[in-house]
């Protein structure tokens, strides 16, 4: 196969973890007999210093002339002004937005072996493995009118809507039963329905659809509900399905089951195959360019690039595998809390030589 694959490794750790995940495709590429072409390109407050916007033209058209983009994080105290009319995740929006990417996938699969690392007693955490299906383009973060105002008395009012489309909810809810018949067949569909009326036609939509799929089971959960039983029950979810904020909160909440924001991954995605594929952490410019960012996220995104962008799963599962061996036999980063941590360079090297 030959494909075209867009980087933007943004800010801060980014650029060292997308470029452990480059490595990693392109030792795929040669053992699977592939042919992967990388292009690199701005994204976030890198972009915004050289060309005062988040998400340049030229960014925008490579991703859409790609098979796939592969980000490493955007954002820091360097672009962290509340009051800043352009700001690093404006790009990330905006480029989900004009790829059409609708649907932000992430698994939560705790690995045995860092069972300890959770807050959570392990038996909290033993059977954990569910995947978040949060809708990107809606809500809140996208409704308009949106705005501030300054008040005749002299304060300040600010405005933010909730707006969806039953359309809007009908694609991912149709989307997570469509995981969920490849998985437990249990979808849980997360609103604010006893007080929101977004959340009512969220319901809504989501009962019309669970009759397209009589061998799939549908709960309902309100979405603070849901936020403590992600906490005392987790074992018991299988597929959840949400709007843009709470999957934005919740995904936060259940990556601390794993032990580490460092060790998951997520896929954007649309109606057609190229997706956005990025690990779930931040920039942490805190220890940016000290070569100890785990890599294990961005390559376990690049897994899900192979699997959903170019329909390599074999290919996926071999990169899946290597992480697993690797974490068994206890090569970890320093945020797995080891007392002999490898760099990010070494531990993308562990990965890459159990690729089978």
């Amino acid at each position: 196969m030959n494909a075209k694959i867009a980087l933007t490794p943004g800010d801060g750790i980014g650029p060292e973890v997308v470029d452990e995940a480059r490595r990693m495709l392109d030792a795929v590429a040669a053992k699977f007999g592939h042919t992967f072409t990388f292009t690199e390109h701005l994204l976030g407050g890198c972009a915004i210093d050289k060309h005062g916007t988040a998400l340049p033209a030229d960014t925008l058209a490579a991703a859409r002339n790609a098979d796939a983009v592969l980000l490493g994080a955007v954002g820091g105290p360097k672009w962290d002004d509340p009051q800043a009319k352009v700001r690093p995740e404006q790009g990330l929006l905006a480029i989900r937005k004009e790829l059409g990417l609708y649907a932000n996938l992430r698994p939560v699969r705790p690995h045995p072996a860092l069972a300890a690392l959770s807050p959570l007693k392990p038996e909290r955490v033993a059977g954990v493995d569910f995947i978040v299906v949060r809708e990107l383009t809606g809500g809140l973060y996208f409704g308009t009118p949106k705005g501030r105002e300054t008040l005749a008395d002299g304060s300040e009012r600010a405005v933010d809507t909730l707006v969806y489309t039953d359309s809007e909810i009908r694609r991912i809810v149709r989307l997570a039963f469509q995981l969920a018949q490849q998985r437990r067949k249990l979808v849980t569909s997360v609103d604010k329905a006893n007080v929101l009326e977004s959340s009512r036609l969220w319901r809504k939509v989501a009962l019309e659809v669970a009759h397209e799929f009589p061998d799939v089971k549908l709960e309902h959960q309100l979405v603070d509900s849901c936020a403590m039983r992600l906490i005392t029950h987790a074992p018991s979810f299988d597929v959840i399905v949400t709007e843009n904020m709470f999957g934005d909160i919740l995904t936060d909440e259940a990556a601390v089951l794993a032990g580490s924001l460092g060790l998951l991954p997520s896929a954007s995605l649309g109606a057609g195959r190229r997706g956005l594929y990025e690990p779930i952490h931040g920039s942490a410019p805190d220890i940016a360019g000290k070569g100890i960012a785990n890599p294990t996220g961005t390559i376990l995104s690049a897994a899900m690039l192979l699997r959903h962008s170019l329909g390599l799963a074999a290919e996926a599962c071999a990169i899946e595998s290597a992480v697993k061996a690797t974490l068994d036999a206890g090569q970890f980063t320093a945020d797995l809390g080891t007392k002999s941590p490898l760099s990010t360079v070494q531990m993308g090297a562990a990965i890459r030589g159990r690729l089978e």
